[in-house]
């Protein structure tokens, strides 16, 4: 069987960033890796549940709306993944990117479709954990650039 195109990025040199991951016909994959893989330093459910929910009520909400499919954790709890419709890179939604995590530092109030009847999961969200998880990553977005290895192209295999 082949292998899926996720599973031959070397994750023992991915690093926090911002990739295309995969282009398919006019849908893109963007990888938004919160964490360097495999060294035990996770998002835990809820702090990644409350971001999850943040995100997508806002992205669904955007200007950008009729292209936005997807935005949802990735297995491995080391970031998430967005799909969107059109010809975007990394650098395209760079600014949307940032917007929509300074959206969640600076969130305050109900996390959106938190009640029983709109969650399957209401107990397990943590506000405070997805704004500090949020901060990080703000962190390198804003200093994409001034990294000496890429993060915006995944590192060679």
């Amino acid at each position: 069987m082949e292998r899926i195109a996720s599973f031959t990025v070397n994750h023992n040199t991915l690093v926090p960033g911002l990739y295309l991951s995969r282009r398919d016909g006019d849908i893109i994959t963007l990888d938004l890796r919160f964490k360097k893989p495999n060294t035990g330093d996770l998002l835990s459910n809820s702090e990644m549940h409350s971001a999850e929910h943040l995100i997508a009520t806002l992205l669904r909400n955007s200007a950008e709306k009729d292209a936005v499919i997807y935005f949802g954790p990735m297995g491995c709890r080391t970031g998430c993944y967005f799909l969107m419709a059109g010809d975007y890179g990394s650098r395209d939604i760079l600014d949307m990117i940032i917007h929509t995590f300074e959206y969640v530092r600076d969130f305050e109030g109900v996390i959106p479709g938190t009640e029983p009847k709109d969650c399957g999961n209401c107990l397990d969200h943590n506000l405070d954990m997805a704004k500090y998880v949020s901060r990080r990553y703000l962190e390198v977005l804003y200093h994409i650039d001034g990294f000496p290895e890429s993060r915006l192209v995944y590192p060679e295999q």
